[in-house]
């Protein structure tokens, strides 16, 4: 008699709403954890500069990916200035996100996030994508090249940029550093890998 060796079960697909600031990072995570039924939908990433717009467009990719037959979704987010109502929408439709006031904590670890958090007070954080993005994402949109003078307005209260690095990338390592200088800054680099995120993938993976 022939012994049946019991095959594992297709794990049910998840899909990833998410912030188009992480985007290249959760496919990364993605990629290096071989999650191939995450798949990701992101929002605009210019919503980091309207954080009241998140939670009602959150709330909408969910009921379009609900009528679309998603059951599991999980939230590329953390809080990121929504005051809770992210957690709201979260808890309306029974969903999960990453856990954290922001992505900048995320990234770090909550543990070491908390650590630093006093030592970091007057800290300009800076990820891959904003050393990438600097000119488009903040430059521009705040008027900084046309508008010099505005810098101090901006960023008269801080002390240093701190690029949370994710990646070993001496370009934008470069690019961070030249960004503290033209916001008039110290410049300090933290290599944090993809932090809490990969946790928070793999556990939405499961």
């Amino acid at each position: 008699m022939s012994e049946t060796t019991p095959q594992s079960a297709t794990p049910q697909p998840v899909r990833i709403i998410a912030c188009g600031m992480i985007a290249r990072e959760v496919l990364a995570v993605i990629e290096g954890l071989k999650l191939d039924h995450l798949s990701l939908t992101c929002l605009p990433a210019m919503y980091h500069h309207h954080p009241e717009r998140i939670a009602p467009a959150l709330d909408t990719a969910i009921v379009e990916a609900r009528a679309q037959g998603v059951d599991r979704i999980f939230v590329g987010y953390a809080d990121c200035g929504t005051g809770g109502d992210l957690d709201k929408v979260c808890a309306r439709h029974g969903v999960e996100r990453i856990a954290g006031p922001h992505c900048f904590a995320f990234y770090q670890g909550m543990e070491q996030f908390d650590r630093l958090e006093d030592r970091d007070m007057r800290a300009f954080y800076m990820t891959d994508f904003l050393a990438r993005q600097f000119d488009a994402f903040l430059v521009e949109p705040l008027g900084l090249d046309r508008h010099p003078e505005l810098r101090d307005i901006y960023f008269g209260n801080y002390e240093k940029l701190v690029f949370l690095a994710q990646t070993e990338d001496p370009e934008l390592t470069d690019k961070a550093r030249a960004a503290a200088a033209f916001l008039g800054l110290g410049f300090e680099r933290r290599f944090t890998g993809y932090g809490d995120l990969t946790d928070a993938l793999r556990n939405a993976a499961k």
